[in-house]
This record gives structure tokens, C-alpha cells and sequence, in this order.
């Protein structure tokens, strides 16, 4: 290519300017639509700074796969070698360029080679409901490449001076951390095997101050369910990026002549108006994907709070009346049914129903789970292995450890090695099974363990090729079995992105059901993923992970903005907490194709107070809820002010109360609230906002927002 070649990608509020060639390729733009007309060459003028002191002649955008051959002196996109560290330094020229519009977006697709190294890049840029990058390298010389790392790089302007990440740990996952960004580099890298309760592989770069509704916003997040690592990067020069992939162990990939490494898919999107518009890209991306439920979301009831290891059949079908007569709709059998699985020593991986649990099998549970008018779920963990199982001491070779090292155990167990043939067979099959002789609508696909020293046999790393395995496992059996629908769990929160996504109908969202908590866990997770796909329980009245008590409205409130369930022995409830927890069932079905197929918004409320809800896309309706995390210092509640519904319709904003309702102190609360019905216009509530009661610590309120027809009083 003689000059540099300009395309334009725009969809809804996004544009992106591609320079294909004649070197690396670039994005010049990623924003809002530069409009028409528009002038190629004036865009590549104003953002070249001519020489930088000290530095090579650059142009201000960063390549989308930084090369250190051609200048880049900041983190390289490729690293890799053949023997003897030749071709460490590829410099790619650009082809060809493929285009294709199509009514959802458009599509590029960019050749570049490195004839000296012997190497081709293959970059696809998307643009959609979110801006989609990936590349793929082949080896296209005569020896082997061995490849370090391959990382999609996004620019961000120079006003972008605030980095957001999402750390944690176990049952505080999603917890966003927001920092200064300055010079140098900011990131994060996961090497636990799965995608981690400590750190989601997500970066969000805003402007200064940028809340829910204000500032402009950059966020990026990398669809891979295994090691991964994420960088924001402030050069000397002023540039900014984010940087994003999948974290290789040393000789994990080791491309062969003409064999080809593909990134995991970096998923981002802009927004000019704050984080919550931010969300939304995120949200439509998942629900475009072909994968995704389309049916209403049933309530779910899952044993595990209620029994743990205790399978007493007697004990079971008194649950499944007791969930049947509240409104239950997807009754759910957790751990412990099967081979030796009494508790969490031994079992995992003899995947057959247990004569000493279940002697008659699982026919007459799911039976009168059937009979009471609701689907069966069923709790497995193929992806590990009991050391006190039968298919351990058949086959030991199948464990993904190193055998010059005592194998590191953690849950009592291993990984199981998918990436060795008959062991992904024999799970395959296990798997095909399971759900070809029972009725089971659902499977809860757990994984409770990191990857320490994943080695296989020959002592090579084997989390890449298992992270593709268990991919393409879960691919097969949702082939064979496409009415079957399958959450991802992993010690809770440790396995939810976007890739596991294109294969699950939900993820489970943390294993703390303390409903206190699980409100800071939803808010952080629907940056990312929206509520119909966040399994959200109401858990016992005394939290298993906490310790702490909380009312029962306060934990039907929590579990009502995601996909609702029950994980608590429903036998051991009152009479007042029943009635509220039907009545939560009836609201939660009342309202579930809006809640779930709505736009899920966020409130700026200062602490304590936490305030979200879910909007109609025609901003017809919404629900709205607010919580207090803690004691307020201010006798009163701040005006809650409600954004982006339409200014000029005039709205009835209705409190949506629970029987027994204990949210409200004192009965401390506005008139308005007393009466139970105000009409106001869109402009005011996003202006000036409303008074809300003031609320005992750890309890929310509801609230029903519904446009008034014309004329309507």
C-alpha cells in the first residue's frame, strides 16, 4: 500500500477511524461520530506532533499490536522468538483490508506480513453494540515461533486521567477501585487459572470526576475465562492506552510452521455521558450473543443453604412443597449426590448417581419436582478430581499436575486434565449421560479451585489448552443438548466475562448471599454484565459467609434486580417472612420482562445510600430501588434524582411496598411517600429529584415509575 488507507466505523453513539497500512494498524479515533463532512487528512494532521524530543519520529496513535521494531517505546503488543532470539522485533506491513457493513455494524479485516520474520497478523475490528478487536498470528516461516505474549492495545485521549478496575476476593467480588492515572503504567495480571474473584479483566479509563451520568468514559474488557492481564499506559509523550490479553506461562504457545494463536476477543465500548450508558454496550453485547435466553428467567431455588450434604429424600420433597407453594419455578440439587460424595473429601468425578444418597436414583426427586410444576437442576464440577475417587485411582495420570512435585491440592482436589483426550472424552461422555437419561433442565457447572503449577505430564503449562477445553466441552454438550441451560459458578464470582458467556445462560454472581453485601457485589457486576444473567438468592436470615442478620424484605429487594432465586431452608422460615417472600416472587414476575429486559441504570448517591433500578427502553416505565448500606449522618435522605427518562412526560412515581414492611424508621417519610402516589415530570426527577424515607441501616425501598397517557390526570 502506497499511503495510508482511512475507514470509518460508526454505530448509535460510537465512531472509530481505522488507518489500515502501510505500516501497523492504528485507531486514530475511538468517540463520539466526528459527523460530516469529515477530513482524513486534517484528522492525521492535528494528532501528529511532529518530532518528539528524544524520541523516534511516531505518530500519536498507538498500533493496535504495538511493534518495538517500528518505534513503539512503550509495552510491545507482540513478544516472541524463534531459537536463538531471532525475529523477536517483527515490523508488519498492511496487505489487504476486507470491509463488510451490515445492518447491526461493520466489520474490517486487515492483512499485515512480516516477510522477514516469516510471520502474518490477521487484526478484526467490529463495531456494533461495542467496538470488537482480535488478531490472529501465523507462523508463515519454516521453524517454530514461540510466542510470549499477543495483547490488542486501544488509545485513549489525553483527557482520559481516571482508570477504574474491578478487584476483590471471595464473596466481595466486583469491588471498583478508581485511581489518578499518571505517567507510567497501571494493570493487573491473573494467573489463577480461571478469570478470578480479585481481578475481572476490565479497565474503564474517564475523565476526571466522571460519575453514573456525567464524563466520558473508555472501557474495555477481555472475553477470555482464564489467565489474563490488562494494562493502562501513560507514555512520556502523553499517550494513553489500554492494553489487554491473555497471560501466557512461559512455552505455552509454541506456534508451528503455519499454525495460528488467536487473542481472546477485547470487548469495548465508549460513552460520552457517564458509566451507566457505558454498561448498556456491555449488556447488548451479551444479549445479542445467539447463546443467550431468550424465555423468562424462572425462579430458582438451589438446596445447597438449605442441606448441604444432607440428600434425605423425606427432606428434599419437603422442600420442593415448601418452594412449589411460594412460587418456585427451577428447583436446583446441589453437591453431594453422587459416587462417594458425602462431603468435600472425596467423589468429584465419578459423575453417577449414589446408591447411599439416592438409593432409588434421582427418578423420584425429579418426579416430585416435576409434579409440583417445576423444572430439576442438577450441581457438577467436571473440571476437577477427588484424589479419594474412583476415577483418580483408575486413572491418576489424568490429573493436571506435574509428577516431579508433590501435586498441590486445595478443596481436597486437583484438576482434571481436559486437554488429555480420553479424559475429556470420558467427562464428555459422563456429561452426555447425565443429561441424556434425566429430565434436567439446568446444570450448575461449578469450579472450585485455582490452577496452581497446571502442568501436564511432560511438566509443560497447561492452562491455555485447558481454558480451550473446557470451552469447547461445554460447546459440545450445549450442542447435544440445546434446551439445557447452564450456569457458570466458580467458587461464586471467579469465572464471569464474556466468553464464558457465549456458552452459559448465567453466572453465579458471589457465594455470599448476605443481602448488605451482594447489593455492592450486583452494583460492580452490572458494569459488565446485565441482571438477567446474575444469579441473585435470598439467603437465610443469618448469612453462612457473614454471620450478619438481615431482614427478610431487605434480602427479597436485593434478589429481585437479577436473576431471582432462593438458597435458604425454606422450612425453617416463619409465617412473616414466607408471606414477604411470595409476595417478592409475585413482584419479581410481575416485573421480569422489564427487569430483564431493560436498561439496568445506577444512581449518584454519596454513601450511604446505594440507588439503581431498570429502566423500559421507551422510558414508558421503571423500578427503582434504594438501599441503605449504614447509618445515615443526615436526619434526611438526599433528593434522589432520576436521569434519562424523557423530560417532558409526566411520571407517577408509586411506592412499591412488601407486606411487614420494616424498611422505613420511624415512619420518618415524606407526604408524598405517605400518600403513595406523585405525579411529576422527567425533568424534575432528573433535576431536582425526590425525598426518599429515611431508612434503617441495611433495608431498601422500592419504587414504581410510570408514564401518564396524555390527558391522564
Amino acid at each position: 500500500m502506497s499511503g495510508p488507507r482511512i475507514e470509518r466505523l460508526v454505530a448509535g453513539d460510537t465512531e472509530v477511524v481505522v488507518i489500515c497500512g502501510p505500516g501497523p494498524v492504528a485507531i486514530a479515533h475511538w468517540g463520539a461520530p466526528l459527523g460530516e463532512p469529515f477530513e482524513p487528512a486534517a484528522l492525521l494532521a492535528v494528532d501528529d506532533p511532529g518530532r518528539v524530543p528524544g524520541t523516534p519520529l511516531w505518530r500519536t496513535a498507538p498500533p493496535l499490536v504495538p511493534e518495538h521494531g517500528a518505534g513503539a517505546d512503550g509495552r510491545p503488543g507482540l513478544v516472541g522468538s524463534r531459537a536463538g532470539g531471532r525475529d523477536f522485533a517483527p515490523r508488519f506491513t498492511v496487505t489487504d483490508v476486507d470491509r463488510r457493513d451490515r445492518a447491526d455494524g461493520s466489520e474490517l479485516t486487515v492483512t499485515a506480513v512480516d516477510a522477514a520474520a516469516g510471520l502474518e497478523m490477521v487484526t478484526r475490528i467490529a463495531l456494533g453494540h461495542a467496538l470488537v478487536v482480535d488478531c490472529a498470528l501465523t507462523n508463515t516461516g519454516e521453524t517454530p515461533y514461540h510466542l510470549g505474549e499477543l495483547l490488542v492495545t486501544l488509545p485513549v485521549p489525553e483527557r482520559a486521567q481516571e482508570v477504574i478496575s474491578l478487584g476483590g476476593r471471595w464473596i466481595a467480588e466486583f469491588t471498583p477501585d478508581r485511581r489518578t492515572w499518571t505517567t507510567g503504567t497501571v494493570g493487573a495480571q491473573n494467573r489463577r487459572g480461571r478469570t478470578s474473584h480479585e481481578s475481572s479483566p476490565t479497565v474503564i479509563a474517564t475523565t476526571p470526576g466522571s460519575g453514573e451520568w456525567s464524563g466520558e468514559v473508555w472501557a474495555a474488557h477481555l472475553a477470555w475465562s482464564g489467565n489474563h492481564q490488562w494494562a493502562a499506559e501513560r507514555t512520556v509523550d502523553g499517550r494513553r492506552s489500554l492494553q489487554l490479553g491473555e497471560l501466557l506461562h512461559h512455552g505455552e504457545v509454541s506456534l508451528a510452521p503455519g499454525a495460528t494463536y488467536r487473542t481472546p476477543e477485547v470487548v469495548a465500548v465508549h460513552s460520552a455521558r457517564g458509566l451507566t450508558p457505558m454498561s448498556w454496550g456491555f449488556h447488548r453485547t451479551v444479549r445479542a450473543h445467539q447463546t443467550h435466553s431468550r424465555r423468562p428467567r424462572p425462579v430458582t431455588f438451589n438446596s445447597w443453604e438449605a442441606v448441604y450434604f444432607d440428600h434425605d429424600l423425606g427432606r428434599l420433597t419437603e422442600l420442593v412443597r415448601a418452594a412449589a407453594a411460594v412460587g418456585v419455578e427451577r428447583f436446583v440439587l446441589d453437591d453431594g449426590w453422587f459416587g462417594g460424595r458425602r462431603d468435600d473429601t472425596a467423589g468429584l468425578g465419578d459423575w453417577w448417581v449414589s446408591p447411599d444418597a439416592h438409593p432409588d436414583g434421582l427418578g423420584p426427586l425429579i418426579e416430585a419436582v416435576h409434579a409440583a410444576g417445576m423444572e430439576f437442576g442438577i450441581w457438577v464440577e467436571p473440571e476437577m478430581v477427588n484424589p479419594d475417587s474412583d476415577l483418580y485411582r483408575a486413572h491418576p495420570d489424568w490429573a493436571l499436575v506435574d509428577d516431579r512435585y508433590e501435586p498441590f491440592q486445595h478443596r481436597n482436589q486437583l484438576v482434571l486434565d481436559l486437554t488429555h483426550p480420553d479424559a475429556h472424552a470420558h467427562v464428555h461422555a459422563a456429561m452426555d449421560r447425565l443429561l441424556g437419561t434425566h429430565a434436567i433442565d439446568f446444570v450448575k457447572w461449578d469450579m472450585n479451585r485455582n490452577h496452581v503449577q497446571a502442568a501436564d505430564r511432560t511438566g509443560a503449562a497447561g492452562t491455555h489448552r485447558q481454558t480451550l477445553a473446557v470451552h469447547r466441552l461445554l460447546d459440545a454438550l450445549r450442542a447435544a443438548h440445546p434446551d439445557v441451560e447452564i450456569e457458570s459458578c466458580a467458587s461464586g464470582g471467579a469465572r464471569i466475562d464474556l466468553g464464558i458467556l457465549r456458552r452459559t445462560d448465567r453466572v453465579w454472581t458471589s457465594d455470599d448471599n448476605d443481602a448488605l453485601e451482594r447489593q455492592r457485589i450486583q452494583a460492580g457486576a452490572s458494569l459488565l454484565i446485565p441482571p438477567e444473567v446474575m444469579g441473585s438468592h435470598v439467603g437465610p436470615r443469618r448469612s453462612h459467609t457473614t454471620g450478619r442478620t438481615l431482614d427478610i424484605g431487605f434480602r427479597v429487594l436485593t434478589a429481585l434486580f437479577g436473576h431471582f432465586g432462593i438458597e435458604a431452608d425454606l422450612t425453617a422460615m416463619d409465617a412473616r417472612e414466607v408471606e414477604v417472600l411470595r409476595a417478592g416472587i409475585d413482584l419479581y414476575r410481575e416485573h421480569r420482562e422489564l427487569l430483564h429486559g431493560g436498561d439496568a441504570v445506577r444512581l449518584d448517591l454519596a454513601p450511604p445510600w446505594l440507588g439503581h433500578g431498570v429502566y423500559a427502553p421507551d422510558r414508558s416505565r421503571a423500578l427503582v430501588s434504594v438501599a441503605a448500606l449504614d447509618l445515615a449522618r443526615t436526619a434526611a435522605t438526599e433528593p434522589v434524582r432520576l436521569p434519562d427518562l424523557e423530560p417532558d412526560r409526566r411520571y407517577r412515581v408509586t411506592p412499591v411496598r412488601l407486606p411487614h414492611d420494616a424498611a422505613v424508621a420511624n415512619l420518618e417519610a415524606p407526604p408524598w411517600w405517605g400518600t403513595g402516589d406523585l405525579v411529576i415530570t422527567g425533568r424534575q426527577l432528573a433535576v431536582h429529584g425526590l425525598r426518599l424515607p429515611t431508612l434503617h441501616p441495611a433495608s431498601a425501598v422500592l419504587m414504581a415509575v410510570s408514564a401518564l397517557a396524555d390527558g391522564e390526570a
